[in-house]
């Protein structure tokens, strides 16, 4: 496991402005124990294609999907574009429009990287608010969300 959390932009966004019409990014997390190994990755749902990939870090689920959340709504603002956010975490959904984290985790030199990320993007969230659709990916009607990492 790496020392400091590093995060890829993997395959660019679409540049288009006015994105639409089935556009979304679906993101999601996936942690070999609670807590454990954790990473988290963002999909562009037209395509497939990963857009961006995290970790894997020491962290829990419900960290990585809160930060899956935020990482592709700044990244939309950073290139301009907006669509949708699908999660299937009511968890960290409510953690993003509470703009606060609610976890347990207690804080260790191992997982002090990751909890640094938590406060930027809890900032983040203070700073811009939520500024893009955010949905909840209904499983039951659609299937896993396209960003699962199919470990179940």
């Amino acid at each position: 496991m790496a020392d400091k959390p590093t995060a890829q932009v993997i395959t660019p966004l679409p540049t288009r402005e006015g994105q639409g019409g089935g556009s979304a990014l679906c993101v999601d997390a996936a942690c070999s124990g609670n807590p454990g190994p954790m990473e988290y990755r963002g999909i562009y749902l037209p395509s497939g294609k990963e857009v961006f990939h995290f970790g894997p870090v020491h962290g829990t689920n419900n960290i990585g999907e809160f930060l899956a959340i935020v990482h592709a709504m700044a990244l939309m603002k950073q290139k301009g574009l907006s669509m949708p956010v699908y999660s299937d975490s009511r968890t960290a959904i409510i953690w993003v429009n509470k703009r606060k984290a609610k976890t347990t985790l207690a804080p260790t030199p191992e997982n002090q990287p990751l909890l640094q990320l938590v406060a930027r993007a809890e900032a983040w969230l203070q700073q811009n608010g939520i500024p893009y659709p955010l949905l909840k990916w209904e499983t039951e009607q659609w299937g896993e969300i396209p960003a699962d990492f199919g470990r179940k």
